[in-house]
């Protein structure tokens, strides 16, 4: 039987690891999001991973020592001694939103960690979550709806 595992990937190596992975025929999601980069002459919307050093792989118990052979993976994502099995439902809404493809803009309200918000527009818009950690341009949201943290860039309106 097939299930969804997480793997750890060597710094910015997701996007070939699903690459190469994907090219020796294994099902492999790498989730991406537009955000816009500046460098010194110039700006421009590039694609990142949703999750830096983290890609999903579709695969049954009996392979996963194959997708350890790949230079670019590190490690499965380990729970309770176990590789961890990330559910279809908790993939789908990942895919949901990446698929969106929208940047986040958030208002600058009175946010403090703690807080419980809902997510007025974008791609999480009604997920509720609590804030864990903020800075000048970066909050970090716990959204129950997908049991992870979420880092939005927001700017201040």
């Amino acid at each position: 039987m097939k299930n969804w595992y997480a793997v750890y990937t060597k710094p910015r190596s997701e996007k070939k690891v699903t690459e190469r992975l994907s090219d020796s025929g294994f099902e492999m999601y790498c989730p991406l999001m537009k955000t816009m980069r500046q460098w010194s002459d110039r700006k421009k919307k590039v694609q990142l991973p949703m999750f830096p050093g983290y890609v999903f792989v579709y695969v049954e118990e009996n392979e996963r020592s194959l997708i350890l052979q790949d230079s670019g993976v590190l490690n499965f994502v380990f729970w309770l001694g176990k590789p961890a099995v990330i559910r279809d439902n908790e993939i789908e809404a990942i895919k949901k939103i990446a698929e969106n493809g929208e940047e986040i803009n958030i208002s600058a309200e009175a946010f403090e960690i703690g807080r419980l918000v809902i997510i007025p527009e974008g791609p999480f818009k009604g997920m509720t979550g609590k804030v864990d950690k903020l800075d000048k341009r970066k909050i970090i949201v716990l959204v129950d709806q997908l049991g992870c943290m979420v880092s939005f860039r927001y700017k201040v309106e």
